[in-house]
């Protein structure tokens, strides 16, 4: 076994180990009223839960395996550390924005969330690994912090927005991966808002309101169905604005993807999980978390990513 795959397999590893222990015995308490952290995980759908945090793993590791040669692979004492950093930031700033600001109309509990813009800049800088491990991991703590308790599949979902982000690396023509990023996104723009305008009246997808801790009579709002377009119209400002700066291109771009890709695929697991159509999972979980996060990306990783130039001008790196 080569020092990469073996780097690999530990990393996804540790993180299979830390959601089995989280899921199946933090997880399987009551939560303790006054407690600083709730890992409760709904037993009866714990075990098709643990199946998608599987499979979003193997999807991590099906892309590390035909991209294996690649640089973008490395993880070491640096990329650890950042690993750290990353979740930590992510899961207080999460922390901060879960239902205590402003909540999106959806049928479960979506929060506006600037924080999404951390797990995409981490990937982006420090690669697919450190991206997954700093949206998995902190959204779980995150989660965890508010108090409401966990759904894996979503911090699974979290993680593959971190490493998709990152995956930038493993092309040698960025300015095509980038063209390739955007055809991509935005058909899935598209129908995923034609699909919110097909389904926006369909009565079980519904507000929920944390005040009262019920779900309301209150539709899918238009802004939630059209944020993702609005969001998708701001990364293309950012795209082209930043047209010399392929830095800010290339982050806000994959950050995109990775938003689309990895929520698309948490939303798509409670069709399973909580015995939601389609339309459901899309209108109203998919498009009120995604769309309101493709506005952040616009806006915060290109802050975040000239903060980083700038620090690595000062420090000679």
């Amino acid at each position: 076994m080569n020092k990469s795959l073996t780097n690999i397999a530990i990393s996804l590893g540790v993180v299979l180990g830390f959601f089995a222990l989280v899921m199946f015995v933090l997880g399987a308490g009551e939560a303790q009223e006054g407690a600083l952290f709730n890992f409760s995980v709904d037993q009866a759908t714990v075990g098709l839960r643990f199946l998608f945090v599987v499979i979003g793993l193997l999807i991590a590791f099906a892309v590390y395996y035909v991209t294996k040669e690649n640089s973008a692979w490395e993880v070491g004492t640096r990329q650890v550390v950042w690993m750290a950093i990353g979740a930590a930031l992510y899961a207080v700033f999460s922390w901060l924005f879960n239902g205590t600001v402003f909540v999106v109309p959806s049928v479960s509990q979506v929060a506006i969330r600037p924080a999404v813009a951390i797990p995409m800049f981490f990937g982006y800088a420090f690669g697919p690994v450190v991206g997954f491990f700093t949206g998995a991991v902190g959204n779980m703590f995150g989660d965890a912090l508010t108090g409401f308790g966990l759904s894996p599949q979503w911090s699974i979902g979290n993680g593959l927005i971190g490493f998709i982000a990152g995956c930038w690396m493993l092309f040698k023509d960025r300015k095509q991966s980038m063209n390739t990023v955007l055809y991509v996104s935005g058909g899935l723009v598209v129908l995923t808002a034609l699909l919110y305008f097909l389904n926006r009246n369909q009565p079980n997808m519904l507000f929920f309101d944390p005040d009262n801790n019920i779900f309301g009579d209150a539709a899918i709002s238009i802004f939630a169905g059209l944020s993702i377009v609005v969001g998708f119209i701001l990364i293309l400002a950012v795209r082209f604005g930043f047209a010399s700066n392929e830095n800010v291109a290339t982050a806000v771009m994959w950050g995109m993807l990775g938003n689309i890709l990895g929520l698309g695929f948490a939303a798509i697991s409670d069709i399973w999980i909580n015995g939601y159509t389609l339309a459901v999972a899309v209108v109203g979980e998919f498009l009120p978390a995604a769309g309101p996060n493709l506005i952040f990306a616009a806006i915060l990783v290109p802050l975040l990513v000239g903060a980083y130039a700038s620090v690595q001008r000062q420090s000679g790196r």
